[in-house]
């Protein structure tokens, strides 16, 4: 979860920087990066689960 947080941390200082840019941002910019943020958070999700899928299906004894 570690690298959802950070991932989500740095979208978020993204926005916060484009909100405060007074230059214009075009309003593609904007979506394309939105996108490639749940893109990310998307395959950190996937990846995740099936690192604890495989984790659990270890026998220990």
């Amino acid at each position: 979860m570690t690298c959802l947080r950070v991932v989500a941390i740095q979208a978020w200082r993204r926005l916060q920087t484009l909100l405060r840019d007074q230059r214009g941002y075009s309003t593609e910019a904007v979506v394309v990066t939105a996108l490639l943020v749940a893109l990310a958070l998307l395959a950190v999700g996937i990846i995740t689960a099936k690192v604890i899928s495989k984790a659990n299906s270890i026998q220990t004894g």
